[in-house]
């Protein structure tokens, strides 16, 4: 590799660009005095060139480097010049090699065996005031020069209708690690994700939308290494335009981007959307004790929120609870996430992002949320992002970080109320009949403004946060003691019961009701009005042996226990996502009426087992909490009953009107194996007297009594 000569380059794009003959090189440092570049070879192990970037544009120290050997494939890495006053913000260190926040393809790890993590940091760990003077590039990060890849036509994208999406959260690794139609040599990669196998599961649930827990390169934190844990949920990134490297399958002939460009067209061609979650809220630099590897040695002073307000511009705003939080009040870092997330869509045909802890994201200046915050206006005004899903996890740990319905039109958000509500209401025998019918209809009071619809909920029982549906009905208290932190970590309010016995058991009773509780929960889920998501292994019976915070379990407590699939629960999950594709009663998609429109089709009746609608004292009523729902979309569409009896004791109800010349037909019961109604149960009319089986939810449909 040979440099001949160095130009002034461009100051944008940012990051590097091959041109003819060489490199574009653009870098955002405005507090650095100089910036270099080092090359390496192609392995990122030995030095071979450093060059200077002659010119500094606002705040963009750029150049063109021409010379053999310079263009796609180039590594290299960044050193910044100025300043070590971490009192003021600034952090410069040119000993520490940085990886470019632009990187498209990241090369090499942090840290790992045998490795002395105190290389990475900025400070001297004898004292935090003094920069440590040793230079880190054999094992520091680096990136390299990916070709520009062509745009993915928008027309391959499967573009469900709101009403119709399902989604499941999934882990590339956790889900495809044990399961057995899967080759050994692709599970926990990119490719086994768009395995056929898996392909027809998502199918056979009806499942629209896949729900990616983060594949932005990452590094494991110092603690966990010190352990001998990693980050196994990712929520750690560190270059937010690459793929993670863990998750390709190393074949011959592939890379871990083309690997996952071939994922995502892959499950487009089966009709499944790929949702990203993504971590722009923090880094994985975390505090002022951890290491420099990017931003923090880059422009430190304005890429994190640093608590100026004390006069302590060497500590970081922790709304996070990750040790940092980046500053989106920053233009140049709403650029960078734009830009992230533009290139995830163009160049590899992603259809979305989750937003982990979004509000932080639209944190100012002076760190309160705002919903005209410019990262807002910055997708709101953008061609390609303001065309894809946009989920929020509408929460920090900072002051008003509590933000449920307050995003803006256009966004969906995790519905946490929902999730406690439901699990209260089957396990806790906790919450009256309006509580319960407020979160089924679509959380009018959190999302009915601004012309939102009851789709821009996402309801969810589990997640990759918490307990799984198995351990839900499993345990009482989290068994969290393989993280290393002594059972501390992970949330304490759970709204779980074990059913009689804490974890594994034997007892048939205790294992029958286990499974007739995650029946319900699951119906209840797939009924709700809104966007379900189901947490991946819930459908089989996964269980992380009461752990309700596996971050760092990347073994059997977290891949999926495909060989222990629950038979009987997954059928139930697969009656009911065939239901919901089929019936449009059980997907309205609006705010339900509860008055006939005009053509005299009433949408929802909310029904009192005693064979009446309900009274304005029945909702609170706290002796009585069964309910029966009928819904119809349309005149012309079926009508649904959804029998709702969460009671320990079974019980009668008097079913209301299925319409002239029809009847109610059995397609579901809970307490049942699979969901399957009992065969011999006989069609009922209006005022029919049904029994509710015991902590059950019911579905009958209403056809012709002719049929």
């Amino acid at each position: 590799m040979t440099v001949v000569r160095i130009e002034a380059g461009r100051p944008a794009p940012l990051g590097a660009t091959p041109v003819a003959g060489g490199l574009d090189i653009a870098v955002w440092a405005p507090d650095a005095t100089a910036i270099e570049v080092s090359l390496f070879d192609a392995q990122g192990l030995h030095e071979q060139a450093r060059v200077s970037l002659p010119c500094c544009t606002d705040g963009v120290w750029h150049g063109r480097l021409l010379g053999e050997g310079l263009g796609a494939g180039t590594v290299y890495g960044l050193r910044a010049h100025g300043p070590w006053a971490p009192r003021e913000g600034h952090r410069f260190n040119p000993a520490k090699l940085l990886l470019d926040p632009w990187a498209q393809a990241v090369v090499g790890t942090y840290g790992g065996p045998g490795v002395d993590l105190s290389l990475y940091h900025g400070h001297d760990a004898a004292d935090t005031r003094h920069p440590d003077t040793r230079d880190n590039a054999a094992v520091a990060l680096k990136a390299r020069v990916v070709a520009p890849m062509p745009k993915v036509d928008p027309a391959e994208r499967p573009r469900h209708p709101a009403d119709r999406v399902v989604i499941a959260e999934a882990h590339v690794r956790s889900t495809t690690m044990r399961h057995p139609d899967i080759p050994a040599e692709l599970r926990g990669s990119y490719a086994a994700m768009a395995h056929p196998a898996m392909i027809a599961h998502w199918q056979a649930l009806g499942v629209t939308t896949l729900s990616l827990l983060p594949v932005h390169a990452r590094a494991d934190e110092e603690r966990l290494q010190r352990l001998g844990l990693r980050n196994h949920w990712g929520y750690s990134s560190i270059g937010f335009l690459a793929p993670e490297p863990r998750y390709w399958s190393g074949r011959p002939g592939t890379t871990p981007e083309g690997e996952f460009r071939q994922m995502v067209r892959e499950l487009h061609a089966a009709g499944l959307e790929v949702v990203l979650d993504v971590v722009y809220n923090h880094s994985a630099e975390t505090d002022e004790l951890g290491p420099t590897l990017s931003l923090r040695g880059l422009a430190n002073a304005r890429a994190y929120h640093l608590r100026r307000a004390e006069g302590r511009a060497d500590l970081y705003e922790n709304w996070t609870g990750c040790g940092n939080g980046l500053n989106l009040a920053e233009p140049r870092m709403i650029e960078l996430v734009a830009g992230s997330l533009r290139h995830w869509v163009e160049a590899y045909g992603v259809d979305g992002f989750r937003f982990d802890l979004a509000p932080v994201l639209a944190r100012g200046r002076d760190g309160a949320f705002s919903r005209e915050a410019g990262f807002f206006a910055a997708l709101r005004a953008d061609p390609v992002l303001s065309s894809v899903r946009l989920i929020a996890e509408p929460w920090d740990i900072g002051p008003g970080g509590y933000q449920l319905g307050a995003f803006p039109p256009g966004w969906n958000e995790w519905n946490d109320q929902y999730r406690d509500t439901m699990r209260a209401w089957w396990l806790r025998d906790a919450g009256d009949r309006g509580v319960f019918a407020h979160r089924f209809a679509g959380s009018s009071a959190q999302f009915r403004h601004d012309h939102r619809a009851p789709t821009a909920g996402i309801n969810f029982l589990t997640a990759h946060d918490g307990f799984t549906l198995r351990d839900l009905v499993s345990f009482d208290h989290k068994h969290n003691h393989a993280n290393g932190e002594h059972n501390r970590d992970g949330h304490h309010h759970n709204c779980s019961w074990n059913c009689g016995v804490e974890g594994a058991t034997q007892d048939a009773a205790v294992l029958a009701l286990r499974a007739r509780l995650q029946r319900a929960l699951l119906a209840t889920l797939w009924l709700s009005q809104g966007t379900p998501m189901l947490l991946a292994g819930d459908e089989i019976g996964h269980s992380q042996q009461g752990n309700n915070n596996a971050y760092c379990q990347d073994n059997e407590i977290s891949w999926l226990d495909w060989p222990g699939q629950d038979d009987d629960l997954l059928a139930t999950a697969r009656r009911l996502g065939h239901g919901r594709q089929t019936l449009a009663s059980l997907r309205i998609g609006r705010w339900l009426r509860g008055a006939p429109d005009a053509q005299g089709c009433t949408d929802v009746v909310w029904w009192h087992p005693a064979g009446r609608a309900m009274h304005d004292g029945d909702w609170s009523d706290p002796q009585d909490r069964t309910l029966l729902i009928r819904l119809q979309a349309a005149a012309d569409a079926d009508a649904v009953l959804v029998s709702v009896h969460p009671q320990h004791i079974a019980r009668e109800a008097r079913l209301p009107d299925p319409g002239p010349g029809r009847r109610w037909v059995a397609l579901f019961d809970s307490s049942r194996p699979g969901g399957a109604p009992d065969p011999e149960a006989a069609a009922l009319g209006a005022g029919a007297v049904a029994v509710l089986p015991a902590r059950a939810l019911l579905i009958h449909r209403s056809e012709a009594a002719d049929r």
